[in-house]
């Protein structure tokens, strides 16, 4: 039982500290609280969470192989590399789009918001490389076996921390009523330097890998 607390305490660390820094996610998760309402950019973590979740599970399957097959990384930082140059025109094109009109805030589904997190959660192929590796140094601690409870902390701790970032930036940013016009403005140039930054550092570690 204590391996199971402490098993969720570093993962849910883990995860938490990987979502802190503005990224992606939490980016568009207050994005999503400004433009949408607390509740829309709530159940947009929801979504992000469970994509997170799933993402986690497959990083446990295949965190052996990944571990002794180098060149399977290679290939997902080319992938990745490819999302992060298209997020970043999109991004930005859609902030020059803004500029030029003003934006309208309607009625938005939950639902719309629910599924956008669980797309934009699936297109950060980086996740499962990361958790892999977690699942890696975890196992040689000892703190995670390949049984069922273990492997269902390790994916509720990586879905819980993630959320509990996302719900203090959905929270943080739907607080800023003065400044909700302008974050709503620039948010999307502010995502596009973003994939840009990524896309840099993927290319640095597939030259220097």
């Amino acid at each position: 039982m204590m391996h199971l607390l402490i098993l969720f305490f570093v993962t849910f660390s883990a995860a938490f500290m990987a979502t802190v820094p503005p990224g992606l996610l939490n980016m568009n998760a207050a994005k999503t609280s400004v433009e949408k309402g607390k509740l829309n950019g709530i159940i947009f973590s929801v979504g992000v969470s469970t994509m997170i979740m799933i993402q986690a599970y497959i990083a446990v399957m295949i965190s052996k192989f990944l571990y002794n097959n180098p060149e399977v990384m290679g290939l997902l930082l080319r992938i990745a590399l490819g999302v992060f140059g298209f997020l970043a025109v999109y991004f930005y094109i859609k902030a020059r789009r803004n500029v030029k009109r003003k934006m309208k805030i309607g009625k938005v589904s939950k639902k719309n918001s629910f599924f956008k997190g669980i797309l934009l959660a699936a297109l950060n192929l980086l996740t499962i490389p990361y958790y892999s590796g977690l699942n890696v140094m975890w196992t040689s601690s000892g703190w995670i076996k390949f049984e069922l409870w273990d492997i269902g902390m390790f994916i509720l701790a990586a879905g819980c921390g993630t959320f509990a970032v996302l719900y203090m930036y959905t929270v943080y940013f739907n607080k800023l009523e003065n400044k909700t016009r302008k974050f709503s403005k620039n948010a999307n140039y502010i995502l596009s330097t973003l994939m840009l930054v990524l896309l840099i550092i993927t290319i640095g570690r597939i030259v220097y890998e």
